[in-house]
């Protein structure tokens, strides 16, 4: 009995030794990282955190915004409301931004008196926003080819970072491959390798509602937002409920 207690008392020691050099080694890797986290921060500088930020997997570094928006039937019937929430979180996660612009999918302004021009940021014209879009049923044939063209030749900037929210349902166009070609040659890559503007896109999934045999428009919508946001340096969010 004394040998058995005499080993566990020694195993019992063996292991509170190998705990507190583990933790004396968890210890060390934490003083560690930060010391190497303050010298990327020193050597990289301070904007190093900023030009990095990922939300949800969408690189959140741009200091002006353009939401393109499908205003067709199906949208305003169905998804208007998770629209209208999807669009307040993506406001929420650039907490401060340099200009904002809201267009249809035909290209056609949510406010007229800004065509051309950027929206300034402010908590009210946030507000305004969201409420005009509350009721801003216009005419639109589900292609976002024409939002698109229309925001990059009229916001394209050398100096300014900008980025792009395609929020839809379905397309409707004669070509996928045109509107891919189309927008690749607008938005064409600069000296540094990278597109103009970032194009992302939110999918809302209002078609997979209907017989397999109608859903083609919502499956060509995804499967061209996948194409433009992988070359256009954005990323596809494909939602699983178009309601709130």
């Amino acid at each position: 009995l004394q040998g058995t207690l005499a080993r566990t008392r020694s195993e019992y020691d063996a292991l509170s030794t190998s705990q507190n050099a583990n933790a004396i080694i968890r210890e060390q890797l934490a003083i560690a990282r930060q010391k190497l986290s303050e010298e990327e921060l020193r050597l990289l500088g301070r904007n190093a955190e900023k030009k990095n930020q990922l939300i949800g997997g969408i690189p959140v570094d741009s200091e002006y915004i353009i939401f393109i928006i499908d205003t067709s039937g199906s949208m305003f019937s169905y998804a208007w409301e998770r629209m209208l929430q999807e669009m307040e979180a993506t406001l929420n996660i650039y907490p401060e931004v340099k200009g904002i612009q809201v267009l249809n999918d035909m290209g056609n302004y949510l406010f007229s008196r800004y065509r051309g021009e950027w929206i300034p940021d402010t908590p009210a014209r946030r507000s305004l926003i969201l409420q005009n879009l509350r009721n801003w049923n216009v005419f639109s044939n589900s292609s976002p080819v024409e939002g698109i063209t229309n925001a990059v030749r009229s916001f394209y900037d050398p100096g300014k970072k900008i980025s792009i929210y395609v929020f839809g349902d379905e397309f409707t166009g004669a070509s996928i491959q045109e509107v891919v070609q189309t927008v690749d040659k607008l938005n064409a890559e600069a000296a540094s390798g990278e597109r103009r503007v970032r194009i992302h896109a939110v999918g809302f999934p209002v078609q997979f509602i209907r017989p397999p045999e109608l859903q083609a428009t919502g499956v060509r919508f995804a499967t061209l937002m996948r194409e433009l946001t992988l070359r256009n340096g954005g990323s596809f969010v494909g939602l699983n409920d178009f309601r709130p």
